[in-house]
């Protein structure tokens, strides 16, 4: 199967705010960014699309043609629990250090750990897997923590290579599952 990965386009979101599953507003270049992404998409055709149902990547897929993408709640971005929408310098919470130093496995007080968020998205894949054909084209348009999940599972990469070099805004990343 062919997947190809499209991260959602530059949010409204001042530098060193967590959010994550927080529905956040896109960065006023929406247009003109997403113009890029359809432009780069429209050569290609997909017999499946789906979609973080966040309305950023949502956003996107509408913007790019696709108003029907299925919505899939395990392509939404990793849940930060009591840290969403904090200033990052700015949150009280002892468990911080203990994320910062794991952050794989820690899990944000009432959110989730990266490695949970790893198996979400394995999860959607191995659906993929049984209700697709092997050589089908896929598209999901989705967010930067499951990029690096995707590339880390199927990219030939490292979380450490990864999580240096995240994906930009608009990315577009195809990788053979």
């Amino acid at each position: 199967m062919k997947l190809t990965l499209i991260r959602h386009t530059s949010v409204d979101v001042p530098r060193g705010i967590c959010y994550g599953r927080t529905d956040v507003p896109l960065s006023s270049t929406f247009a003109d960014e997403a113009g890029a992404v359809a432009e780069a998409l429209s050569h290609r055709k997909f017999d499946h699309v789906f979609t973080s149902p966040l309305s950023r990547c949502v956003r996107l897929a509408e913007a790019c043609g696709y108003p029907d993408a299925t919505r899939d709640q395990r392509l939404q971005e990793m849940h930060f629990g009591d840290w969403e929408m904090q200033a990052f310098d700015k949150i009280d919470d002892p468990r911080l250090q203990e994320w910062f130093d794991d952050y794989m496995h820690v899990e944000p007080t009432n959110g989730e750990s990266a490695m949970q968020q790893r198996e979400r998205f394995l999860d959607f894949i191995d659906g993929l897997k049984q209700s697709v054909s092997p050589n089908a084209s896929v598209a999901a348009f989705t967010h930067a923590g499951i990029l690096v999940h995707a590339l880390v599972a199927f990219g030939g990469t490292t979380y450490t290579e990864a999580y240096s070099a995240i994906p930009p805004y608009g990315s577009i990343i195809d990788l053979d599952i």
